[in-house]
């Protein structure tokens, strides 16, 4: 579903809820579920990967899984796209873009961070001059007019956290972040790592601008509710790995049975039944 469809959607007064897919099976199920939209999450597709969110993950491996994503439902998918995925490109983050749209995804974030990036949760992370960030911003939209206009960009400010940034200024910081980059042509802000709900309302109320709020386990943010972000005027919410970490807890108690007792039996009754799957994957076997 195009950025014209996600356009529409964020029309609506309640915030939408895009859990994050690491895979085109787990996108059906969100759809299946009822969800507005898939997310896909940079540390999601790594971990599912057995690598780290450290940005080692290149355009073509984003790339490759969100266009079978696309493919798999019919919700608008917005993807991560860390700080650009320019790193050893010859076409910087205008072609991340062009890749993007072609994969039909509804929209990407980008974030200010240094690279190599850091989970936005994690400490030691860095973020670049605003300025640069302002330019980079200018280059995506660049390339969104030549190739979907209605492509959404959005901007992701890590400066809450960022060890380059005295923590007393770190909230103002990301305040005027959000500010000069929707002067450079974003479409919604995403405002990564704050830290309670009294800075989740003040950020609503100092940038006037769609926002994108990050619920994260582990993290440093709060678990608010959807019914909290929708009385706060956010616009969409993120569930980036929640379904990845629940499923890697359950395979891990699914193999300590197994191990356990050398048979799947006291597991069966919380397996998905190969004749959902198939009901799922619309296959009607003879």
């Amino acid at each position: 579903m195009s950025g014209t469809a996600l356009r529409r959607l964020l029309k609506r007064k309640k915030p939408l809820l895009m859990p994050g897919a690491y895979n085109p099976f787990v996108a059906k199920l969100i759809e299946q579920a009822g969800f507005d939209g898939v997310y896909i999450s940079g540390a999601g597709l790594a971990n599912s990967m057995g690598l780290a969110d450290d940005g080692t993950l290149t355009r073509n491996d984003f790339t490759y899984f969100a266009e079978r994503i696309v493919r798999a439902v019919r919700l608008p998918v917005i993807c991560d796209a860390d700080t650009g995925l320019d790193s050893g490109t010859k076409d910087g983050v205008s072609g991340t873009v062009k890749a993007y749209i072609r994969c039909g995804l509804a929209g990407l974030h980008v974030e200010d961070q240094i690279y190599p990036k850091r989970c936005g949760h994690l400490s030691g992370k860095e973020v670049v001059a605003r300025e640069a960030m302002q330019e980079k911003i200018r280059r995506m939209c660049r390339a969104r007019s030549r190739y979907g206009k209605d492509f959404l960009i959005i901007a992701r400010t890590d400066a809450r956290g960022a060890s380059n940034i005295k923590e007393s200024s770190q909230f103002q910081e990301c305040i005027e972040r959000g500010r000069a980059y929707l002067e450079a042509g974003a479409d919604m802000i995403f405002p990564e790592s704050l830290q309670s709900f009294a800075e989740f309302r003040k950020y609503r109320a100092r940038v006037e601008a769609p926002l994108l709020a990050n619920m994260t386990e582990f993290g440093r943010s709060p678990m608010l509710t959807a019914r909290q972000f929708e009385s706060l005027g956010y616009n969409i919410v993120i569930f980036p790995v929640s379904l990845f970490r629940h499923a890697a807890g359950r395979t891990f108690e699914a193999l300590q049975s197994l191990r356990r007792h050398g048979s799947q039996k006291k597991l069966t009754a919380r397996m998905m039944r190969r004749e959902s799957i198939n009901s799922l994957l619309d296959y009607k076997p003879d």
